[in-house]
Order: structure tokens, then sequence, then C-alpha cells
């Protein structure tokens, strides 16, 4: 039996290519190739595009089965939809006229932490699962978990009040807010996290470990992009994917590049990304490292996708400097699919992902002094690079995980199910 699943995201990554969109829609497409009935939903509000009156629903492109669901008004601090009146009914009418067997909730991120329970009033019979990308629901800073002042990181919720950094709330409101969201997650049937240490953070934070399971996400295969011709030069070329903003660890990666440059050190970095909806300090901070750092540093801008192979085959390490506790950050699996090894920060979810002198190397996060050492190291070093690059396998296939979610399913819908 093949479930009829309704995938929920915080938008389209046609219109926002994050980690969280494209893993999600490629489940989507992979629960097709299953022969499942499958419907995406992005929420979108005024940022991505452009309301058009008269309806909630817009569509997003040829397909009959993927929309956008214009999301009104949201409250981050509270998670909460605020234009209820309005988003409610028409949102009430798509699932009973689709009525799905699952709704796959990827993000609550402008639909609001009434979702689920607005899902389970229409349709009873409906199975709910949530899969946990990030700790938004733990803490109203994003997500980040990190003090947005000094930049210093802390994994209990109780502690959230008090050290994430936001100006303008009280201790009963940081309360409030938490005793609202896991009220309203009690109707969740069940839980996915892509990494152990955010289901710990999860089950601190008061879910019960039973209704969380632990799934790595997967990506569509590709081919592997060759390795650099080095002639008899060494792996000195490190690449950079992603936004650049304070906690995936840009600053960090440009201050370590002008220690390297400082000391006459042979290598290249390749910047990928952009600063975008950044404050004027941070994007006046990069503009004066970029400065600073030279003709070693190159700074390309931003990236389709479907150009990812042909950038990857011109480095011969990726750097994933992030300084806050990623989950499961897309480009460290990227960076896999084409046998790359990665640099990370040996915290969170990268440090699960990454095993440390075998597939690639940890830093401490957040110290330029310590990345530059190490990116020294490896751009003088390729038995290293060899040994490291020769460990790297590619990330699961989105076909298998994606068997793995329709087993879970299946047995929701029926208890007696036996997978094969």
């Amino acid at each position: 039996m093949n479930p009829r699943i309704m995938v929920l995201a915080h938008n389209h990554p046609d219109l926002h290519p994050g980690g969280t969109e494209i893993f999600a829609h490629d489940l989507f497409h992979a629960y097709k190739r299953a022969e499942c009935d499958a419907l995406f939903v992005g929420a979108t509000n005024d940022v991505h595009r452009e309301r058009r009156p008269g309806t909630s629903f817009q569509a997003i492109n040829e397909a009959g089965d993927e929309m956008l669901f214009w999301a009104g008004h949201f409250d981050r601090f509270n998670m909460s939809q605020t234009d209820l009146y309005a988003v409610a009914p028409d949102f009430t009418r798509l699932l009973k006229s689709w009525d799905p067997d699952v709704v796959h909730i990827h993000h609550l991120v402008l639909w609001g932490i009434e979702l689920p329970t607005l899902i389970r009033r229409v349709l009873p019979h409906c199975r709910i699962v949530m899969t946990l990308h990030d700790y938004y629901q733990i803490c109203p800073n994003d997500g980040l978990m990190i003090n947005r002042k000094n930049r210093q990181r802390y994994t209990k919720a109780d502690a959230i009040g008090r050290l994430c950094g936001l100006d303008g709330f009280s201790p009963d409101q940081y309360s409030m807010r938490a005793v609202n969201l896991r009220n309203h997650l009690r109707v969740v049937d069940q839980f996915i996290s892509p990494s152990e240490f955010l289901k710990d953070r999860y089950v601190d934070w008061g879910i019960e470990p039973e209704k969380i399971s632990v799934i790595q996400n997967g990506r569509p295969p590709v081919p592997a992009a060759p390795k650099r011709d080095m002639g008899t030069g060494m792996p000195n070329v490190f690449g950079y994917f992603g936004n650049l903003n304070p906690w995936k660890g840009a600053d960090v990666l440009l201050e370590a590049s002008n220690k390297l440059v400082e000391d006459d050190v042979d290598f290249d970095l390749r910047i990928h990304g952009d600063v975008l909806f950044q404050t004027t300090e941070f994007t006046e901070r990069m503009e004066h490292l970029f400065e600073k750092t030279g003709h070693q540093v190159h700074r390309l801008g931003a990236y389709e996708r479907a150009d990812l192979a042909e950038l990857m085959a011109r480095v011969d390490w990726v750097i994933v400097p992030s300084i806050w506790w990623e989950n499961a950050p897309l480009v460290i699996q990227e960076a896999f699919q084409h046998g790359r090894p990665v640099i990370t920060s040996g915290i969170g979810g990268m440090a699960e992902m990454v095993r440390d002198g075998h597939n690639g190397i940890h830093v401490r996060p957040d110290d330029p002094a310590e990345l530059a050492r190490v990116m020294k190291d490896c751009a003088t070093n390729p038995k290293l690079w060899k040994k490291l690059s020769g460990h790297v396998r590619a990330p699961a296939a989105i076909d298998d995980v994606a068997q793995e979610y329709l087993v879970m399913f299946r047995q929701m819908i029926r208890p007696d199910f036996v997978a094969a």
C-alpha cells in the first residue's frame, strides 16, 4: 500500500534554495518515484514572492503537484501564524479535498505552530510526521542556540531566556513560548532527526525519546567531479560553499586566510556565496576582510546547484567553519558526493557527519588561528589529502531514505504492516 503524502516546507527551493527546502523537495520527488501520490506545498510571504490577491495558493511551476501557500503574517518569536482567520479556512479546504494519509512537515516557520493541531482537528485519521531540521522550536534566536551578541553556544533549553541574547522579552515570555510550542507538538505522531545531537537537544527540551527516530538525510546520486589535476603541486585549493553570515563562520575563514597570507603559505581559497540580508556591521566587516586577503582569495559570488560539480572539480578541500550547532549541512553531503574531504567545526551534527582524521578534519569553532594551522597542514601534505579523500563515501541515496520513511508511514497507517 502506497500512502498519500502531503509534504509541507517553509518555502520552495526555486525561491529559497536552503538545505531544508532542497531536502524536502528531493524527498517529495523520491516519494513520487516510489509510486506514491504526493503533493508539495511551500509556505511563502512577500520576502520571496509578490502576493497575488484572491487566493492563498499560487503556482510555482508547470507541475500540478507543487504549489505555494501564502502564509500571511508570522510572529517569529512565538512561531505563531497571526493571520489564522485568513490562513486556516483555505488550508482546511486543501486538507479536506486532498485528504492525505500522511502530512510530512519539514518546518513550521511561516506556517505557525498551530499547523499540527489544525491538521489533527481537520483530519483525525491522518498521521503527522515532522522532520526536525534545526532547533527553531527550542531557541527563538532563529534556532541557533547561540548568543547573538557574544557568539557563545549553549545546549540546555532552560538557559535560553538568559543566554540567547534577544532583547525585549521577559523570562515569563520565554517560558510561555516553550509551553505553547510543546503543547501544539503533542499531536505529532512521529519526529525524525537527521542527527543524534539534534535528537538529544529535543529530548532535553521535553519530547519523549521514543517519539524521535534518527534517519540521516540523503541526496540524489550524481557523478562525482574529477579530482583536480595538481601536477607536481600540492592539494592547496580550498572551497567554501553557502551563504556568508556570522553563524556560518565565513568571517573566521577569512581571518584564517589572512594569517596564511601573512605566513606566505601557497594556497587558494574559492568563496562561493553572497552576503545576503545581513546587518550593516557584518557586511562592512566582510568587505574589510575581503580587501585584506589579496589575490589568493577568490570571491566568486552566488552559484547554481547545477554548476556544483564543475565548481567542486576546482577545489581539493571543502571548508565548513560554522560556529553554531549545525544539524546536517547540505554542503558536507555535497562535498562527499564529489569525493572532497571536509574541514569542519567539530561540534553538533558536523562532528557526526565528518569523522576526524578519517574523511575530514575537525577544528575548534570560531578559532581562526587553529583553522589557519589546519589549512596550512592540509595545503602542504599530499599524503594526508590522499588518505582522507580515499575514505570519503557518498551519502545515502534519496530513494533509499524515502524507503525508510515509507516503511514508517505504512506501519503508522497499518500497525500490522511488516516490511519485506
